[in-house]
Parts: C-alpha cells; sequence; structure tokens
C-alpha cells in the first residue's frame, strides 16, 4: 500500500489533526525600542535571546491571547513596519482602547462598518453586533494592530464540545449576557426564581459560544 492511500485511510478514518496558531512574525527595525513599546502594553514577554551579532529573537503574547508574535533580528525580510490586518479580538473595545490610551498608545476612533466591504462609520455598531466594531493603532515601525469586538461567535467558529475564555474579562462578560438573558427567562415563567440557575447559566454559555440556539 503506497504513501498516498495510507494517508487516505487516515484522514477519512480520524478526525482533522490539530494545527493551531502559535506564533505571527512581524518586521521591525529597532529590537529594543520594539521591546520597550510591546512590554509597556503589558504583553507577557516569553523570549529574548540572540545568537552571536546576526540572530535576536524576542517574543511576546498579548493578554489572554494562544498566539504569540515574534520579532528581531534576522527573524524575516519583510520591510520593518509592512505589517497590516494584525487583529486582536475584544469584548469590550470601549474598555480595551481606553486602556491603551492609558499606556501612552495613540488609538484611532472607534468605527463600526454596516456589513462586509461597506464604508466605515464613526463609533460603534448602533446594535454592537459581533465582528462590526473596530479601532486601530500601530506600533513604532508602523505596523498595523486592529482592535476588533467580538462578544458572540458565529456558528461553526468554536469547537462545539469544549468552552473556554480568553481572559477574566470574557468570562466576566458572558456570566452577564447569561444573567441579563436568565433576568427575562424568568419573567417569562410568572417571575418565580429559579433555583437551578446555575445549570441554566451554564447552558446558555455553552449554546453561546458554540453558535447554538440560546435557551429560552
Amino acid at each position: 500500500m503506497n504513501e498516498a492511500v495510507i494517508a487516505r485511510d487516515v484522514a477519512s478514518s480520524t478526525r482533522a489533526t490539530d494545527m493551531k496558531l502559535e506564533v505571527v512574525v512581524i518586521p521591525i527595525a529597532e529590537v529594543e525600542r520594539s521591546k520597550r513599546f510591546y512590554g509597556d502594553l503589558g504583553w507577557r514577554l516569553d523570549a529574548d535571546f540572540a545568537v552571536g551579532d546576526d540572530f535576536h529573537a524576542v517574543q511576546f503574547t498579548p493578554p489572554g491571547s494562544p498566539a504569540s508574535i515574534h520579532f528581531g533580528k534576522g527573524i524575516t525580510s519583510a520591510t520593518p513596519g509592512s505589517a497590516r490586518g494584525l487583529y486582536l479580538v475584544v469584548s469590550d473595545i470601549i474598555a480595551a482602547r481606553a486602556e491603551l490610551i492609558a499606556h501612552g498608545v495613540e488609538v484611532s476612533e472607534i468605527f463600526h462598518r454596516a456589513g462586509p466591504g461597506k464604508p466605515a462609520i464613526s463609533g460603534p455598531d448602533p446594535e454592537r453586533r459581533s465582528y462590526f466594531t473596530y479601532a486601530t493603532f500601530s506600533d513604532p515601525d508602523g505596523n498595523e494592530w486592529l482592535l476588533q469586538e467580538v462578544t458572540t461567535r458565529f456558528p461553526g467558529r468554536i469547537d462545539t464540545n469544549t468552552t473556554s475564555y480568553a481572559s477574566e474579562a470574557d468570562l466576566a462578560s458572558a456570566m452577564r449576557r447569561a444573567s441579563e438573558a436568565h433576568g427575562e427567562h424568568e419573567k417569562r415563567n410568572g417571575g418565580q426564581r429559579d433555583e437551578n440557575w446555575p445549570d441554566w447559566y451554564a447552558k446558555y454559555m455553552v449554546a453561546e459560544q458554540a453558535g447554538k440556539p440560546l435557551p429560552l
């Protein structure tokens, strides 16, 4: 049996192998300047090592992020500052923007789009829909970061067999939404206190993150 047949049989009999995005490389000009910038943001410094005079690697991880960034010397031949479309997903874009400004970062005004390909409109999405509200900022070299507010994932974007939150803030936001929804649930049931509210919260939060129909 040749390797192609073996690979086909394995693929058909097992689920896809996990391939988790681990690191994104960004092009910078001055290592120490970039270290100060990302360190001042409160991002976690994971690695900082040099090999001779031609290689210097630095890794930072944003708070709550499963993926990190690499930059340094001898890392990439891309032009410093040429990175675009680096998304940072946040659960509360107003709070995230305020935090960045407090760290001395120049952040754009918040804007939203009425739909894909539509022009930017000043202010957050009126309905605060997930994926529609943005703000931007750049590092000292001009690499552009895009804040995007996401509170509920589109169906199919979450592994329905697992439920996890990227940060305490994300979990707290999910619990607040569950609390508001549960209040409506109690009203629909005559205003009686639901003694099994922890079970209802759990069901709601899992369904919300997986993009499944929410309990009533």
